[in-house]
C-alpha cells in the first residue's frame, strides 16, 4: 500500500493495460507520465495561447503580470480560492490556517477511504475498515519472539552493523525481487484485506518499484539529514492514498516475513533485529511527517478544470482552479489522479510560477499506454474535477543565489523550467546568467518557445537556445543533437548550478555529462520517480 513500506515511494499503477500495449516505464515529473519530462514525481502561468504563439503555448507575461486565461461560460463548480480563515494553535501560538474541503458529499468524485464502493468491495465480511493499532499480520519467521516492553531492542535506534545487514539482505533478495514483493503484497491482502482498497486493480508495476523503493533507502542510510528528508516527503505525500498510522505495524509485520521467506539461510535473528529497528525509524518519521502536515493542509486538493489547449497534438496545456490555496515552488510537481482511473497518480510538474489567481498549469503529453496521460489530453474538459496531492520534488532554485543558472528542459520537460525563468523575472535575477536549453526532436515540438523567447527579449540576463535532435534546418539560431551531448559541447559551466528536466533517459545522461565537465554534484538539480530526489 502507498506509504505501508520502508521507503515505498511509488506512485500506484493503473489497470494492465491492453494485450497490444506495455505498461508505460517509470515516469519522471514533469507533463507526460510516463518519461517525456521530469522536473516531476508529477507538477501557473501557461493558460491558453496568445497572439503570435504556439497554440497551447504559455503565454508571455505582460507588464502588468500572468496573462490569465478567460472564464469558462458557466459558473465554476469550484470558486476561486480566497485567503483560509484562522484558528489559534494553543496559547500564545500564531494562529494556523484551517482547511476544510469545500465538499462533504459528492458521489461523483473520486474518493478514497472507508465508505466508498471499492473499499466497501474488499471489506465486505471484515468487522473494521482499518487497523485501529497496529498488530502482527502474519506469524514472525523466528521460534521465539523477541522482548516486549521499553527496553525491546528493536525500539533502538539502528546500528551500522544493521545497515550492513540491511545492505546484503536486499543483495540476496534482488535476483528474485518479483516473488519476493508478490508475496509481501499478498500477506498484506490477505491478512489485512481493507487495505486493497488503497490500491488500483493492477498491481504489476507496484510490486517492481517497491524493490527499486527499498533499494533507493538502503542506498542512502548513510545519510541521515537525507533520508529523513525523503521520508519526510514519503509521509506527507502518502496521506493522499488514504494511509493511516495504524497501516504501519501490520505492514511491518509482512514485510519481515516476506524477507525471511525469500533470503533463505541467509536470514537470522540479527538480521530481523536490524530491519525491525530500520522499520521502526522509517515508520516514525513517515508518521510524525504525515501528522505535522495534518495540522496545516489536507490530505489532497479538488481542482476543476478551468482550460484545455493544444499546444501539439499530443501536448496539451491544461489549466485548474484548486478549491483552496496551493501552496508551492515554482520547479515542483503534484500528483494528479483523475475521476476515470481511480488509485491511479501521477506526477506533472507545474508549468509556471505561483500566480495571483490562485490557478495551477500543467503541460501533458498523451503517451502510449499512457493512462492517465491520455485521460487528461483526449477526455478533461472545463468543469471536470480532478484531485492533486501536495506539491514535492527539490527542483527549486535559491533566489539569493549568485551564481549563473543553467536551465535544460527536454519536451515538456520544459514546464518546470519555464516556471523557474518565471520565479526569477518577479523576483529579479540580479547579476545572475540564466542559459536556458530547450530540447525536442523536431521544431514543431517547441511549443514553448516563442513564450520563452518573449521573456528573453525582456530579460536580458536570460538566453534561450533551442536544440533539435533531428538535424533538421531550423531558422533563428538553433542547435542540432541530443540535448545533453549539445548541453556539454558548451561546458564548462563552473559556477552553475544545473536544473535538469525531461525524459529520465535524458536527464540521465546530461547528469553524467556535467558531471565529467567538472560540475559538482551537488549543484545538479534534477526529479527523477524513482530517485532519492523524486520523492
Amino acid at each position: 500500500m502507498p506509504g505501508l513500506t520502508p521507503a515505498l515511494a511509488v506512485v500506484p499503477e493503473p489497470p494492465a493495460a491492453p494485450a497490444a500495449s506495455r505498461p508505460e516505464p517509470d515516469a519522471a515529473p514533469a507533463g507526460a507520465e510516463p518519461a517525456p519530462a521530469v522536473g516531476a514525481p508529477g507538477e501557473p502561468a501557461a493558460p491558453p495561447a496568445v497572439e503570435g504563439a504556439p497554440a497551447g503555448a504559455p503565454p508571455a507575461d505582460t507588464p502588468e503580470g500572468p496573462v490569465i486565461p478567460e472564464r469558462p461560460s458557466r459558473p465554476p463548480l469550484i470558486p476561486a480560492p480566497s485567503r483560509p480563515d484562522t484558528a489559534p494553535a494553543g496559547p500564545g501560538a500564531p494562529a494556523l490556517p484551517v482547511y476544510q474541503p469545500l465538499f462533504s458529499d459528492a458521489p461523483g468524485l473520486n474518493w478514497i477511504g472507508p465508505g466508498d464502493n471499492w473499499t466497501r468491495a474488499w471489506t465486505a465480511g471484515n468487522q473494521a475498515e482499518a487497523p485501529a493499532q497496529p498488530g502482527p499480520a502474519a506469524p514472525r519467521s523466528t521460534p521465539a519472539a523477541l522482548p516486549a516492553g521499553p527496553q525491546d531492542p528493536a525500539d533502538l535506534p539502528p546500528t551500522p552493523r544493521d545497515i550492513e545487514l540491511i545492505r546484503s539482505t536486499l543483495a540476496v533478495v534482488e535476483p528474485v525481487a518479483d516473488r519476493a514483493t508478490a508475496h509481501f503484497y499478498a500477506l498484506i491482502f490477505l491478512h489485512h484485506p481493507e487495505v486493497r482498497a488503497l490500491f488500483p486493480a493492477s498491481m504489476d508495476v507496484q510490486r517492481d518499484r517497491l524493490f527499486r523503493a527499498l533499494l533507493t533507502a538502503a542506498r542512502n542510510a548513510h545519510d541521515p539529514a537525507r533520508l529523513t528528508e525523503y521520508l519526510s516527503a514519503l509521509g506527507r505525500g502518502h496521506r493522499k492514498y488514504g494511509t493511516l498510522n495504524g497501516h504501519y505495524g501490520p505492514v511491518g509485520e509482512c514485510l519481515v516475513a516476506a524477507l525471511a521467506r525469500y533470503c533463505g539461510s541467509r536470514w537470522d535473528a540479527a538480521t530481523e533485529l536490524a530491519w525491525r529497528r530500520v522499520y521502526g525509524l522509517v515508520s516514525r518519521i513517515m508518521i510524525e511527517a504525515a501528522e505535522e502536515a495534518a495540522r496545516t493542509s489536507p490530505a489532497w486538493w479538488q481542482a476543476e478544470v478551468v482550460s484545455r489547449e493544444m499546444a501539439t497534438p499530443d501536448v496539451a496545456v491544461i489549466t485548474l482552479r484548486p478549491d483552496q490555496p496551493y501552496p508551492y515552488r515554482a520547479g515542483q510537481y503534484a500528483g494528479v489522479e483523475t475521476p476515470w482511473w481511480p488509485r491511479v497518480w501521477r506526477h506533472f510538474s507545474f508549468a509556471g510560477a505561483p500566480r495571483p489567481d490562485g490557478l495551477l498549469t500543467f503541460h501533458v503529453k498523451a503517451v502510449q499506454a499512457g493512462w492517465v496521460s491520455n485521460a487528461l489530453v483526449r477526455r478533461a474538459v472545463p468543469g471536470d474535477v480532478l484531485r492533486l496531492g501536495p506539491a514535492a520534488g527539490g527542483m527549486t532554485a535559491d533566489r539569493v543565489g549568485d551564481g549563473g543558472l543553467l536551465l535544460v528542459g527536454g519536451g515538456t520537460g520544459i514546464a518546470p523550467i519555464t516556471a523557474l525563468v518565471e520565479e526569477l523575472a518577479g523576483s529579479g535575477a540580479g547579476d545572475r546568467s540564466v542559459q536556458v536549453y530547450y530540447g525536442a526532436r523536431r521544431s514543431s515540438e517547441l511549443y514553448a518557445l516563442a513564450a520563452l523567447r518573449a521573456l528573453s527579449d525582456r530579460h536580458p540576463w536570460l538566453t534561450v537556445h533551442p536544440v533539435v535532435s533531428d538535424r533538421e534546418p531550423l531558422p533563428g539560431g538553433a542547435l542540432t543533437g541530443d540535448l545533453p551531448e549539445v548541453v556539454a559541447r558548451y561546458a564548462p559551466w563552473h559556477g552553475h548550478d544545473a536544473f535538469l528536466s525531461g525524459p529520465a533517459a535524458m536527464v540521465r545522461r546530461g547528469v553524467a555529462s556535467l558531471q565529467r565537465a567538472g560540475v559538482p554534484a551537488a549543484r545538479i538539480h534534477h526529479d527523477l520517480v524513482g530517485d532519492l530526489a523524486g520523492g
